[in-house]
């Protein structure tokens, strides 16, 4: 008779859980990635975190981007913009962007951004939800490549949904070759009807 000998290696055991990831890199990884302002309930839904954790953990990173404490002052700062909440370059930045973006190589723009352009430039001010609406297809990469090339620019946040309005810059009517706006031609000879304008939704 042999005594039985318990082999741990197949002996189910208890290990320690993974580290949990901080509060901070949760809420900092889907700042990075949203398009608009994120509301607060729903940033705390994102990260599973209650909403007075997450709001303080916001003001951390607020003083943190802000050089407040030991750390530096960091090139981009955390903003609260029409209720939600949003990663930004600083201001005193901006030409630094606008040289390295000026200074990339020209390249032609897809139909889809073209289209899209078309939209912001005679519904302006418009979201990009309307946009979408309009086109009937999702245009969050493509406002990202008009803005990248500085032809829109967020003109403000609604006061009620915190949606960001947009609008056309002076550099799209430097490429048009006009003065203003009004000198775009009228919108309704290019639909089927010649009516409608843009108020009845997809372009066809």
């Amino acid at each position: 008779m042999t005594d039985d000998v318990t082999d741990e290696s197949l002996t189910p055991e208890s290990t320690d859980a993974a580290p949990e990831i901080p509060l901070s890199e949760r809420i900092e990884a889907i700042l990075f990635i949203v398009d608009e302002p994120i509301g607060l309930v729903a940033l705390a839904a994102a990260v599973g975190s209650p909403v007075p954790a997450v709001r303080q953990t916001l003001e951390a990173l607020v003083e943190d981007y802000d050089g407040v404490g030991t750390g530096p002052r960091r090139g981009f700062e955390l903003r609260e913009v029409g209720g939600g909440w949003r990663l930004y370059v600083r201001e005193d930045l901006d030409a630094v962007v606008a040289e390295f973006v000026g200074g990339q190589a020209p390249a032609r723009l897809s139909q889809a951004a073209l289209e899209t352009l078309a939209v912001i430039a005679y519904k302006q001010p418009v979201t990009r939800s309307q946009v979408a609406s309009i086109r009937a297809v999702n245009v969050d990469s493509v406002v990202r490549t008009l803005l990248a090339r500085g032809l829109i620019t967020e003109l403000f946040a609604d006061s009620e949904t915190g949606a960001l309005n947009y609008g056309t810059t002076d550099a799209l009517l430097q490429h048009l070759g006009i003065n203003s706006l009004d000198e775009l031609p009228p919108i309704s000879p290019l639909l089927d009807d010649g009516a409608d304008g843009f108020d009845e939704g997809t372009i066809r």
